[in-house]
């Protein structure tokens, strides 16, 4: 292997989305006849119609915050399973709890691509600190190096001195585990006086990686590379050498969502809702929502792949909350604000008032008046089942967040 990991992530973009766009219409004919939840939601659907992001933006969008209920109405995976259950090779469950499974190809979830981009080759050993108990974040990257050629060590998460006591025997080169793990065994290495030098290099995920964090590791020598995965989807993005933004992974189809709708942001750099498309035949998922909040990058990254990059996690999509005894969920703001197309950017501020729960409708709107208010109030009401206030602001003036909620309640 040279710079890259192969071919497939230096293509020109309109290579790379003709050959995608490709496989989504062999991907969508697939799910559809083999997945009974797809046979269902797409029986009206062409696949052969389905090759363009607009076609794709036709389908329907599978939540993840649903499939707690789905999955108990037909287990184990509510149908959106791609082959048959005895022909998984790992099965795994998440909180919710939420059931996933995997097939049985080498590098299953894409990591290894990720492994290389943060520079790790052949033969370098991987201290794997991710979780190998029934959750399938250890699977994930360990599957990765193993692609990659790369042993692993299966330390897991706990036991710290044990896992320091192996780190200097055995001299791993690379780590891989949530952000803050390493700190806590590089810390604990320093107090028994071990030497945990010889990581170099560390693929990190399942929480945030803070500026300052990173600064840590590099003062200690070690290059800290993000991935974006999840146990559904396996490796979304990955960060390279250039450390400006994840880089889509060449086989995950990425759209970033208007909170609580089916609909793409408007432009580059707005915020919304992860949703990704995977192309593989075991659990070929469509458009899944990962309830996670990004923001598309202009332009290819400075490594030289060209494939779209994203800012990473930026925070929670599912905003719902609970005003006086009502659920409200973005999904239901994103239909008030779809009954009025005056309005631009819209947020729901949820507060409290000499002991009530106040809700603000904030509406970016170039002209309002009272009456126009006052119908933006009464279909707020009839969606939300909740009275409100609307309160109109100039265009622009709410922030480029993704939220739509946004409850400043305090409860201490």
């Amino acid at each position: 292997m040279g710079e890259y990991y192969d071919d497939l992530e230096t293509r020109a973009p309109h290579e790379r989305e003709t050959q995608m766009m490709a496989a989504l219409s062999a991907q969508v004919a697939r799910a559809r006849a083999n997945a009974p939840w797809y046979a269902e939601a797409f029986k009206e659907v062409d696949p052969a119609s389905i090759t363009s992001r607009a076609a794709l933006a036709t389908l329907p969008v599978t939540r993840k915050h649903e499939l707690i209920e789905l999955q108990k109405k037909k287990p184990p995976f509510a149908g959106l399973n791609g082959i048959p259950v005895g022909e998984a090779a790992l099965i795994f469950t998440s909180p919710g709890p939420i059931f996933e499974m995997a097939g049985d190809r080498p590098d299953y979830y894409g990591a290894a691509r990720a492994f290389f981009a943060a520079g790790v080759r052949k033969g370098d050993i991987v201290h794997n600190s991710f979780a190998y108990h029934l959750t399938p974040g250890a699977w994930l990257v360990h599957s990765g190096a193993r692609a990659l050629g790369c042993p692993v060590i299966p330390a897991g998460v706990g036991n710290t001195e044990q896992q320091v006591e192996v780190i200097a025997q055995i001299r791993p080169t690379a780590f891989s585990g949530t952000p803050d793990f390493l700190k806590i065994l590089l810390e604990k290495a320093d107090e028994m006086g071990a030497d945990a030098s010889s990581i170099k290099r560390a693929l990190v995920g399942g929480g945030p990686l803070f500026p300052q964090l990173r600064e840590w590791y590099k003062d200690r020598g070690i290059a800290v590379f993000q991935t974006f995965a999840t146990a559904e989807l396996g490796n979304i993005a990955y960060e390279s050498e250039a450390l400006e933004g994840l880089i889509v992974a060449e086989d995950k189809i990425v759209e970033v969502l208007v909170p609580g709708t089916g609909d793409p942001v408007a432009e580059d750099g707005d915020v919304g809702e992860l949703v990704v498309t995977v192309l593989n035949p075991e659990y070929p998922l469509i458009r899944f929502a990962t309830g996670d909040l990004t923001a598309v990058l202009a332009g290819p990254s400075p490594c030289g792949r060209t494939n779209m990059r994203i800012k990473g996690w930026m925070g929670r999509a599912d905003q719902t909350t609970k005003v006086r005894g009502m659920f409200v969920h973005p999904e239901q703001i994103a239909a008030v604000v779809a009954r009025h197309p005056e309005i631009g950017r819209a947020r729901l501020v949820v507060d409290v008032a000499d002991g009530r729960d106040q809700a603000l409708f904030r509406c970016e709107l170039t002209a309002a008046d009272d009456a126009l208010k006052a119908r933006i109030s009464e279909s707020f009401q009839a969606v939300c089942k909740v009275r409100c206030e609307v309160l109109a602001v100039e265009p622009g003036t709410l922030a480029n967040d993704g939220k739509v909620i946004d409850d400043v309640r305090k409860f201490d």
